[in-house]
């Protein structure tokens, strides 16, 4: 039986050792440097290993990373450069997460994944709340004014859309992942990655409703499209056939929304607060996701 000590430690072993293959395979081509220091005694492997192991242990902020590290592994990583300097390389190597993110992905069980069901849901990426939502400025290049239907209230922000093959008796296994504006509508975002699919089912909630798109797919993509009962104009409520309908679907779906619960809670995605800059968005969007599929395949 491991000992919480050598828990942690293997923990990170196994992390490092993922991103060295990860970076050996494919990552450096995207992290090449054309200059004399193109060989840092601070490797990018320690630094991606780093932020990664952080998040794992709940730590959800650069600083509360960067100091654990410092307190708690500077026999590990003796090379540590000054908080500004991390962070700066930190963000330079936001382009590396979404590749780990699939690679993580192609190490996940799929023996139990329906390749025939999908379940497709999105979440925002909170950089700022309400009261503050009509002055952000943070990451203009994607992040903006968006409203979130379950909380009922507006953000400014990014929306995270997945979607992910149903598993039995288990969290849906992401399948497709994107990240848009916080603007953007659900089923405008689902229309970009739709000609990608063929035949099955795909769930959603009212968000994704759309009775000709949902004929189309039917017919010239044999994807069945399936959501909740929506009222007709001048209808006072459901009868009692689409409310049971209603209630089939959301069962159904209910998985993707537990697995957007599990990222949350594992790694705190939802709160971009300390977010400054489109780079600094990108490491914390896919960062946390990196972080979440590695313990997605480390509990499988």
């Amino acid at each position: 039986m491991e000992t919480p000590s050598l828990a942690w430690q293997l923990t990170l072993i196994r992390i490092y050792l993922f991103v060295c293959t990860c970076y050996r395979q494919q990552l450096w081509t995207l992290a090449q440097r054309l200059s004399n220091n193109h060989q840092p005694r601070f490797t990018d492997q320690e630094v991606l290993t780093i932020y990664l192991f952080g998040i794992i242990q709940k730590r959800r902020t650069i600083r509360e990373i960067y100091d654990y590290t410092g307190d708690h592994l500077a026999d590990w990583f003796p090379e540590m450069p000054s908080y500004g300097g991390y962070i700066q390389r930190l963000n330079r190597l936001s382009a590396l997460f979404a590749p780990l993110i699939a690679e993580a992905l192609v190490r996940v069980p799929r023996k139990e994944a329906s390749r025939c069901v999908g379940l497709v849901d999105s979440m925002p990426i909170i950089v700022a709340h309400e009261k503050r939502s009509s002055h952000a400025k943070v990451a203009p290049e994607l992040a903006d004014k968006g409203y979130c239907a379950s909380k009922q209230s507006f953000f400014y922000g990014v929306k995270l859309h997945i979607i992910g093959q149903r598993r039995r008796a288990a969290m849906p296994v992401p399948a497709w992942i994107g990240l848009t504006s916080g603007s953007e509508n659900d089923l405008m975002a689902l229309r970009q990655v739709l000609p990608r699919l063929k035949g099955g089912q795909l769930y959603g909630d009212k968000a994704y409703a759309d009775g000709p798109m949902q004929a189309r797919l039917a017919r010239e993509q044999d994807l069945e499209m399936l959501t909740p009962a929506k009222k007709k104009r001048g209808q006072p409520y459901l009868s009692a056939a689409q409310q049971l309908w209603s209630e089939a679907v959301s069962r159904v779906r209910q998985p993707i929304e537990s697995l957007f619960s599990w990222i949350n809670e594992k790694t705190g995605i939802q709160c971009a607060s300390k977010v400054r800059s489109y780079r600094g968005l990108l490491v914390h969007v896919f960062g946390r996701l990196a972080a979440a599929m590695l313990l997605l395949t480390f509990n499988s």
